[in-house]
């Protein structure tokens, strides 16, 4: 009787739902302003070859616009990327030959990576890029953290949504801030995540088909910010192609293959660029050193798995084990278990790791599978309901 009273009064101090998610959304608004406060250091120029190579993509669409597609660094006339290769001390600098992260192919040296992360610096200044990418792209993750925060029924949903938004958006700068390419991508992520819980849950077939031909092109999209991000749409192939072969229903069919279109469509600026530079849409622009074959060994797999992403694939496949073996969002679930699949096969023979390698994978999983536990009608205020097939009666708990 005691320790009931104590409960009792524990949770009649703890705040109501709405007080809950006021301070969920102040938190997660501080971290963004701890953010921006850090950003407001950084410079274009990092050191990273990456990213002086992003710039000059980023500058050939402002100076040629869409003939930006073409990155033979013969067109480096104006000697911008031999500039910023000097800046950063690169020995090599006014050797074109010699040039960093691009691919001799043929007689052309082209950059060695797709063509969307250049593209998206294009949007914004010369000069002042990449901090305003990633301010767009940690005010993208600050709405969808909210946003998952203000869709929860009950304290406790609340309080796990305000902790992945929180997370969420810190790792915009610790390690996504690595790689120009993670900021869009982080963005694709998030929204994709909310995307797939209206594909699962939502009751009407115009919602389902709507959110599967928007997961679609921006998974298409995403490949054209980093090569490895096809294997996000693993699990959406998988399971759409399986509840079309299960049911036969045209419904299900035109949705399977709405997404597959939408998905070529995104495909289509790493076609073109791939077609352009390497000479045909399915050839890589990237060297033998990145084109390595698989190392079975998983020697990598240590060092993954005691990094932080280590951490976040472990919850991400516990949530996901859990939610099939109690056949809550089954559908959700199941596209992240095929997820994780292709995505830790291709990482863990990978004969190298970096700190946000798996955090599109992570993310991504997390935001699916938090949207679609809130969004599942089965814990409507707050609670389970016993929804029973076929019928709009249900029982609540």
């Amino acid at each position: 009787m005691l320790a009931h009273s104590s409960i009792v009064v524990i949770e009649a101090r703890m705040p109501g739902t709405r007080a809950m998610k006021i301070i969920c959304s102040i938190l997660c608004l501080l971290v963004l302003a701890s953010n921006l406060w850090t950003m407001r250091n950084w410079t274009e120029r990092t050191g990273v070859y990456d990213d002086i190579c992003y710039l000059r993509q980023a500058h050939l669409f402002q100076r040629f616009g869409l003939g930006g597609f073409d990155t033979n660094i013969t067109r480096d006339d104006d000697q911008y990327f031999a500039t910023l290769a000097r800046e950063i001390g690169y020995p090599a600098w006014d050797d074109q030959a010699r040039a960093p992260c691009h691919t001799p192919i043929g007689d052309k040296h082209v950059i060695q990576y797709p063509p969307g992360t250049g593209l998206a610096l294009s949007f914004f200044p010369a000069g002042f890029q990449r901090v305003p990418l990633y301010a767009v792209a940690n005010f993208v993750i600050f709405l969808v953290a909210t946003l998952a925060i203000w869709s929860a029924r009950s304290r406790r949903a609340t309080a796990g949504a305000g902790v992945i938004g929180m997370a969420a958006i810190y790792f915009m700068v610790n390690p996504s801030k690595a790689s120009s390419s993670m900021a869009p991508t982080m963005i694709v992520c998030a929204v994709v995540g909310y995307l797939t819980a209206i594909l699962a849950n939502a009751a009407e077939r115009s919602r389902r088909l709507t959110a599967a031909v928007l997961i679609g092109l921006l998974l298409g999209l995403a490949v054209s910010f980093r090569l490895p991000n096809l294997f996000l749409s693993a699990g959406y192939f998988i399971v759409l192609l399986g509840i079309a072969i299960r049911s036969k229903a045209s419904r299900d069919i035109w949705r399977f293959s709405a997404f597959g279109a939408a998905y070529l469509l995104g495909l289509m600026p790493t076609l073109i660029a791939n077609a352009i530079n390497a000479g045909n849409v399915l050839a890589t622009t990237y060297g033998a050193v990145d084109a390595t074959p698989p190392d079975f060994s998983l020697s990598i797999a240590r060092e993954y798995f005691t990094d932080m992403q280590g951490a976040l694939i472990l919850l991400t496949a516990t949530w996901t084990i859990v939610a099939l073996a109690s056949n809550v969002q089954k559908t959700a679930a199941s596209i992240v278990a095929i997820n994780l699949a292709p995505n830790l096969a291709f990482f863990l023979t990978h004969p190298i790791s970096t700190p946000y390698y798996l955090m599109p994978l992570a993310m991504q999983c997390l935001w699916t599978l938090l949207f679609s536990y809130l969004n599942d009608p089965r814990h409507e205020n707050g609670g389970p309901r016993d929804v029973a097939i076929g019928t709009k009666a249900a029982k609540n708990h």
